[in-house]
């Protein structure tokens, strides 16, 4: 039993249509518990919940309180901390919780696999989530994105294993405790919250000594940040990265001009066998390696392992093609920090050398265009022609600095580039550049998507505020209804002594 769930059945969660706080209530839901919400707009995410049974009402207001009466209030980092419904519940004497904290309760008292890391963490938890459920070991299921080859984000094991994405923007993932680690790389980034690199070092140094006992961590021995992060660290540790002299490598990368990659694959030294990728990017090579290293830990033979990547097909708004209209191919990549925004588009440079990229980028927060606006500009350098959107606030609050400081670097370095002040301007812009054989990607954390999904359909459709990606194809996972699971995570799982 989760010992900070005892004797609690009516569970409240505020900000309930986020991506992470959506997946929450549809394992809450799942392990039986009467659920219910708010959240301030309404995108595909509530829908979703309504129709598996759970009541979200609009805005936040006291008045949640008293007609849902519930035993524990979770609210999502977006929520204020003086809002009047947290304040009500909390003057009622309702026990209340962060998002992480809450999930921390679940993850901590399970076999918890944990992957963390500035990139890549959405990917590795992906690959890694198809990868443990065919091999029958029947995991909970807690990612950052749909997984496409799943068709869901959250999904309700039967046992004791749970993988989860877990989060550094707010510090939370010091609150897990896993019985596997992974750590992609560590970058500066959430600026917000993390003043300097350094403390961002300090962060992963304590995730990566918070995991249980003789818990093995999977690092990248690629990445500078991760580097630092091991001084001073001690438990098992399994580096992974190019060549053979790591405990898990890959060599002999040959890109594929249709899409995907191939390597080989060593364990300590021993080549192991070739692996083929449908997704493309040697950044996805690392990503697979880190999975095949938790997956080795775990019982999946490397063969069988290297057989599920072969399938995978990625995450949503992780280089997703979109279709294609008039000769232009449109993508769609969720990539907003400069070293993600190089990683896409090096991965588009190898699988199309030959295609035009205009790129419509979405600054993602105030504080982070601020702090990298110089490695911002030098990332989206890389494409042949740029549309730049206003920044997305992701609900900062304005700041002294612009997208427009963005355009006026990449103009003085000769670039083309155009400022488009909203999503019908953008539009426009689209429109009036696209040539046959064109890539159009949309990129950042926000709504970008919208653009490219609007040309599509010819520039007919409008999208309300926080609209969600749509179920993609592929196979789907046990839906989290109501009632299930309770053989599972709610009274099968014990703290470990």
């Amino acid at each position: 039993m989760v010992t900070e769930l005892e004797g609690v059945e009516r569970i409240h969660l505020m900000g309930m249509g986020g991506a992470g706080m959506a997946s929450l209530a549809k394992l809450l839901s799942g392990m039986g518990f009467q659920v219910s919400g708010c959240d301030l707009s309404r995108g595909e995410s509530v829908q979703e919940l309504e129709a598996l049974g759970m009541e979200c009402l609009p805005g936040h207001s006291r008045d949640h309180v008293d007609r849902f009466d519930p035993q524990l209030l979770i609210y999502s980092s977006a929520v204020d901390e003086d809002c009047d419904e947290l304040e009500a519940a909390r003057a009622r004497g309702v026990r209340t919780a962060g998002r992480g904290r809450a999930l921390s309760w679940l993850f901590n008292a399970a076999s918890g696999v944990g992957v963390a890391g500035t990139h890549g963490k959405t990917t590795t938890s992906s690959m890694l989530s198809l990868v443990l459920s065919r091999a029958g070991l029947a995991p909970t299921l807690y990612v950052g994105a749909r997984m496409r080859d799943m068709g869901t984000n959250a999904l309700l094991g039967e046992g004791r294993l749970f993988l989860a994405e877990l989060d550094e923007s707010d510090g939370s993932f010091e609150l897990f405790r896993p019985a596997v680690s992974i750590v992609t790389n560590v970058d500066w980034d959430h600026v917000d919250h993390f003043p300097s690199f350094e403390d961002v070092i300090l962060a992963f140094a304590r995730f990566a000594s918070g995991r249980k006992e003789g818990a093995p961590l999977i690092v990248c021995a690629e990445d500078e940040g991760a580097q630092r992060m091991l001084e001073g660290l001690r438990g098992p540790l399994l580096r992974y990265g190019w060549g053979r002299s790591w405990d898990w490598g890959a060599f002999d990368l040959v890109p594929r001009a249709t899409g995907g990659i191939s390597c080989s694959v060593c364990r300590k030294g021993k080549v192991l066998g070739p692996l083929e990728l449908s997704v493309s990017g040697e950044h996805n090579v690392l990503n697979a390696l880190a999975a095949l290293a938790a997956a080795d830990v775990l019982g999946v033979p490397f063969e069988k392992a290297a057989a599920t990547l072969k399938d995978f097909h990625g995450a949503a708004r992780r280089l997703q093609t979109k279709g294609t209209l008039g000769g232009v191919t449109v993508i769609d990549d969720y990539a907003h920090h400069p070293t993600e925004i190089a990683a896409t588009l090096s991965a588009l440079r190898g699988i199309y050398p030959n295609r035009r990229i205009l790129l419509l980028y979405q600054p993602h927060r105030y504080t982070r265009t601020a702090a990298l606006v110089e490695p911002l500009t030098a990332a989206l350098s890389g494409a042949d022609e740029i549309l730049l959107l206003p920044i997305y606030s992701a609900g900062e609050p304005p700041q002294q600095v612009s997208a427009e400081a963005i355009v006026e670097r990449l103009r003085r370095a000769g670039k083309r580039i155009a400022f488009c002040r909203d999503e019908d301007d953008a539009l426009r812009a689209v429109r009036a550049l696209s040539q046959d054989g064109d890539l159009l990607l949309t990129m950042g954390a926000g709504n970008v998507f919208r653009v490219g999904e609007r040309f599509l359909d010819g520039g007919t459709k409008s999208f309300p505020e926080g609209r969600s990606e749509g179920v993609p194809d592929g196979t789907r996972g046990r839906a989290c209804k109501d009632g299930e699971g309770r053989d599972g995570l709610r009274s099968g799982i014990r703290a470990d002594s």
